[in-house]
């Protein structure tokens, strides 16, 4: 080995075939010492090489030029390899960075691609991304159905009116007089009552908005004493009919003043949650709009509903048909209250999960079009849910000692468990959000509620039973009002008119609670996704504080577990 290396560098053909001179460059380098030639190995040497600094400090011998280190080490970057960093291009061909022992490097032709050890970068793992803006239409066989259930129903309903128009002009003197006793006596009570179940509608809500934390009890209680008392007037008119729907009603209000000594203890924690989370409604002047449009076309709709009750009491089957007739009432409202749901829902949701200041108008037609399918779904299956949530909590009061009681409990609570896995009311936050299908928002949320250890909390929010005893409070005062009215003038449809009464009152103040509903929900599952959010205090956080730690009972909706087996 001589005192200093040569490394012979030639430049071919470049640039669509044209040739340069060839150039040889001899890169001087001098002597290492032996102990540095022990202590740094190939491998350091290899790195410098990659990095661009082959740390070789050398001349170029010809001419007398000299080239000095950072020219070097921008020919050096210039030739590498870009396949391979540590190959260097030399005419074409490469060689491998050696190491500064080496005397001289001639030029060898690459191997084949196959040979060359190309380093890949691992693949990192892409996570799905969720959208806020899907244009997918969601339970598209729930929407065909309800499609095809309103058209036959608008043609039921119009059919039937012209029968009582019919009858009205073209019928015998002794139909003409009983369809005009009808209009007469029937009619006018039932409209009242649909004025009066509106108005109570907006006053409910906008009590509640206001005065969450009286509201919260005053509803609980007036309802028991708003249905006793419209029991007890049933049962003074010493009618078959009329004492039957009274004892219904006394039975309601004994459960409920039941009900309300046994979640006495819950009230105060609803009643915090409920104040937070209507905090945004404030932030959206319009966000009651869709609320108004619901009630605007329901009352439309009870309205002709009416004539076509009036018109079934001269067709075939008058009972089936008016079974028929309240079947499709009460479907149609229930899809207009989700219809709420799902807008008040997405614009809440948004501004929780993403501080979004959403159009409420955009929401609403989103809830009308891409959403309505998974809003007709809802609509059959979460109010058989709240039923069977009433039973099992009944049920599981009373189940004691007693065999019967104990395996109709314990299928209940199967049914129950299965059915709070496919289908719940906090579904409709996931829907609204994500655009996601009923099914699978009811398996998201319940899912996001037990990695969050929410189920307790949520399964005793008593936010659905107090909207549902707003419903219960209107319909009874509805009924009370339209029962007078109807005994004085009419009394043989005192027990007909008291229940349409009824019915009206409820459908209409349901519709203007799925605001205050809606924020609830938004407030639980929003907070399940985002516990941090800057949004959301302590509430949730102290609740579960108390209850990991035993100073606060909750009892929540009964489930399948291990005691569930057949007693021996």
């Amino acid at each position: 080995m001589g005192a200093a290396d040569q490394v012979v560098e030639r430049e071919g053909e470049r640039d669509g075939g044209e040739s340069r001179d060839e150039e040889e460059v001899v890169v001087a380098v001098p002597e290492r010492k032996e102990k540095e030639k022990e202590e740094e190995g190939l491998h350091l040497r290899l790195k410098d090489v990659e990095k661009g600094e082959v740390g070789f400090p050398g001349e170029v011998a010809g001419g007398g030029a000299s080239i000095n280190s950072t020219e070097y080490r921008t020919a050096m970057l210039q030739r590498l390899n870009p396949s391979n960093p540590l190959r260097i291009v030399i005419n074409g061909g490469t060689r491998v960075a050696a190491s500064a022992a080496a005397t001289r490097s001639v030029p060898t032709p690459s191997p084949p691609q196959s040979n060359v050890s190309v380093p890949r970068s691992t693949p990192t793992p892409q996570t799905s991304v969720v959208t806020l803006n899907s244009r997918t239409y969601t339970d598209r066989f729930s929407l065909f159905l309800f499609m095809v259930h309103l058209v036959a129903a608008v043609g039921l309903v119009g059919f039937l009116v012209f029968k009582g128009v019919q009858g009205l002009l073209q019928a015998s003197e002794d139909v003409k007089r009983k369809e005009k006793t009808v209009v007469h006596y029937f009619l006018p009570q039932v409209e009242a009552a649909s004025f009066l179940s509106i108005t109570l509608a907006f006053a409910w809500q906008k009590a509640v908005r206001m005065w969450p934390l009286i509201m919260v009890h005053f509803i609980v209680w007036s309802t028991f004493l708003v249905s006793l008392s419209a029991g007890v007037l049933l049962l003074c008119f010493q009618k078959a009919p009329t004492d039957g729907i009274g004892v219904c009603l006394i039975g309601f209000a004994i459960g409920n003043g039941l009900y309300a000594c046994w979640i006495s203890h819950r009230t105060k924690f609803c009643c915090k949650v409920l104040i937070k989370s209507l905090e945004p409604v404030s932030k959206f002047r319009d966000l009651n709009h869709p609320i108004y449009w619901m009630l605007g076309f329901g009352f439309l709709w009870m309205s002709i509903w009416i004539l076509a009750v009036i018109g079934a009491l001269n067709f075939y089957y008058p009972p089936l048909t008016i079974i028929a007739l309240f079947l499709s009432l009460a479907w149609i409202t229930e899809v207009m209250r989700n219809i709420a749901n799902i807008t008040v829902s997405r614009v809440v949701s948004l501004y929780y999960l993403r501080g979004m200041q959403s159009s409420t108008q955009f929401c609403f037609q989103r809830a009308l079009t891409y959403n309505l399918g998974s809003a007709c779904l809802g609509s059959l299956f979460v109010p058989a849910i709240e039923a069977l949530r009433i039973v099992a909590r009944g049920l599981n009061l009373l189940e004691g000692e007693d065999e019967f009681m104990f395996s109709c409990a314990h299928c209940c609570l199967g049914v129950m468990e299965r059915i709070f896995g496919y289908g719940n009311g906090w579904a409709f936050v996931q829907i609204a959000a994500y655009g996601k299908g009923f099914v699978q928002a009811s398996q998201d949320t319940w899912e996001l509620f037990k990695a969050r250890k929410l189920v307790e909390i949520v399964d005793s929010d008593i936010t659905s039973s107090i909207c549902f005893l707003t419903g219960m409070c209107s319909g009874s005062i509805c009924l009370i009002v339209v029962a007078a009215w109807t005994y004085t003038v009419h009394r043989g449809f005192t027990a007909t008119i008291s229940l349409l009464a009824f019915l009206v009152g409820y459908l209409m103040t349901r519709i203007a609670m799925a605001l205050p509903h809606a924020c609830v929900c938004c407030y639980y599952v929003c907070y399940a996704e985002n516990p941090d959010n800057r949004l959301f205090d302590n509430t949730i956080k102290d609740r579960q504080a108390l209850i990991e730690s035993g100073r606060d009972v909750v009892v929540p909706t009964p489930r399948v577990t291990g005691r569930s087996r057949l007693r021996t």
